[in-house]
């Protein structure tokens, strides 16, 4: 009955609304009955505080004053809506709304009671699902929640997992709703890439993208992950391709024009590139991966406020955001404030604790607080969780070496060899030199002049050792002669290097104990 006595004012207001003059839709709304119509008179008020919160950060574009800007109508809603849910007068919608308003208040815990309340009264309504999902923060956080008995709680579990980084069991969530009747659904498909973009499985993501670019080329949502995958990848001109493609599709999208800022970027455009992010923030200030790579370009240009800026509204979208947490880090690191940097890098080791990109800047920034134990443990877990770059070794062996601990300084540029000779990456790797002649030096002290000699041969291969390589082949040379013999008290590592063969057996023998950073405090 009330839903007939609102209709001609509710479809006169939605009209409004659509057009997005949301104070007029919200005036012809007052005094409705209907739950519909209240929701979308509060929702109005909402959007409208929304809108001139976001003008006024438009406005101020210079990045260090948008921080302050606050939506003025959230406090007003607040109280309205508290009457309303105490009298159990709120729907599925109103509860949404009044979460919503919670979250946006800092209310985090009420905001969390009212969204699972929300998800008994309306399990279908995938948003409530997803503002869920800003607010859970671990595992042991979900497990004690009580949600509806629902086949969307599979897809929200398989969403969350993935925001977690629980890769695994993400990925074991979405299969078993492809086997369950989703195996063309194309929004499952591009999860699952994003998935194993997540744990940087580049080729893997990449070519579930292309499938699923075959499948729906018109499609825009997660084409800025592709694009990101390309860049990272160097690949222009399939990012120029889909830069073009999408522009022709809509141009006025978000995704788009990240694309094209990241095609910008890798032609080290940066100034291009900035422009474009924030064309994306112009269409959606709340876009997580504009702020965040808007930051990265402001760090291209040497402009660290604004990189600190942008991060910041990163991690105010979303607090999980490890890239943000890594790029206030580096920013801080370029300021030389490396108790800053310690923090930022400590927050985004504990969102992707097997990242070893995380480990080996934590450990950087141990060494220059000189809080080397702390240090070597970072380097240790970085190479014991799969060093993508290849450094951490390196790094702990020139820090055993400051600490004049030559023995384990020679067992990590031993396993460092190894592991470079392994994958076949010998040139693109300078500190090969250094390990080969640090531990030509430390051969020749132990008097082993085979292994030093050897080693001293292969300095010879780069530019910056060949001249010592060379004199300490002649020492050695004048030794043999004066027929020193080997010492006897030789150190455990004498036996470990065959430089000939680089057996893949030679592992050191000392381990650095496990990565423990509960007690160290910023």
């Amino acid at each position: 009955m009330e839903d007939a006595q609102d209709l001609d004012a509710y479809t006169l207001a939605k009209s409004y609304f659509d057009l997005k003059e949301y104070d007029r839709a919200a005036y012809f709304l007052r005094g409705c009955k209907s739950q519909k119509a209240y929701f979308l008179y509060m929702y109005s008020r909402y959007l409208s505080g929304e809108k001139k919160k976001d003008d006024e950060t438009v406005d101020s574009l210079g990045p260090l004053e948008k921080g302050q800007v606050k939506n003025e109508a959230l406090r007003e809603l607040r109280v309205e809506l508290s009457k309303k849910h105490k009298a159990r007068e709120l729907d599925g919608f109103g509860l949404y709304l009044y979460g919503v308003v919670l979250r946006k208040l800092d209310l985090a815990k009420e905001a969390l009671d009212v969204f699972v309340e929300a998800t008994h009264v309306l399990p279908l309504h995938w948003g409530t699902w997803l503002e869920l999902c800003n607010l859970i923060t671990d595992k042991e956080m979900l497990k004690f929640l009580s949600l509806p008995d629902s086949w969307i709680k599979e897809f929200f579990l398989a969403h969350i997992y993935t925001e977690l980084q629980l890769i695994e069991e993400a990925l074991q969530k979405y299969q078993s709703l492809i086997d369950a009747g989703f195996s063309k659904s194309t929004y499952i498909i591009s999860q699952i890439a994003v998935a194993y973009h997540n744990i940087r499985d580049i080729d893997k993501a990449l070519s579930i993208f292309n499938e699923l670019r075959k499948q729906d080329p018109y499609r825009i949502e997660n084409m800025d992950t592709f694009s990101n995958l390309l860049y990272v990848r160097g690949l222009k001109p399939e990012l120029s391709y889909l830069a073009h493609n999408l522009c022709d599709i809509d141009k006025y999208r978000v995704e788009t024009c990240c694309v094209i800022g990241n095609y910008y970027s890798l032609r080290s455009q940066h100034e291009k590139a900035a422009l474009y992010f924030q064309r994306a923030l112009k269409l959606n200030p709340r876009y997580l991966g504009a702020w965040t790579l808007m930051g990265h370009e402001y760090m291209e240009m040497k402009n660290t406020s604004a990189a600190i800026q942008a991060y910041r509204h990163a991690i105010e979208v979303n607090k999980r955001d490890y890239r943000a947490w890594y790029g206030l880090g580096q920013t801080y690191e370029i300021l030389k404030m490396p108790f800053y940097c310690l923090y930022y890098y400590r927050r985004a080791h504990q969102l992707r604790p097997n990242d070893s990109r995380m480990l080996v800047a934590l450990g950087e920034c141990y060494e220059k607080l000189n809080q080397l134990v702390e240090a070597k443990k970072c380097y240790w877990r970085a190479y014991a969780v799969g060093d993508v770059e290849k450094m951490a070794l390196v790094k702990l062996a020139k820090l055993h070496e400051q600490l004049n601990e030559s023995e384990q300084a020679a067992q990590c540029y031993i396993k460092y060899i190894q592991d470079i000779y392994s994958c076949g990456e010998i040139v693109e790797h300078q500190e090969v030199s250094t390990a080969f002649r640090y531990l030509a030096q430390y051969y020749f002290k132990c008097k082993l002049w085979d292994e030093a000699s050897a080693c001293a041969q292969k300095c010879f291969n780069f530019n910056d050792t060949r001249e010592e390589g060379k004199a300490l082949l002649r020492q050695i040379l004048q030794c043999r002669n004066q027929n020193e013999s080997p010492s006897a008290d030789l150190p455990a590592t004498a036996a470990f290097f065959l430089p000939q063969s680089l057996s893949a057996n030679n592992t050191p023998t000392r381990r650095v104990s496990p990565l423990n950073l509960s007690s160290v405090t910023p």
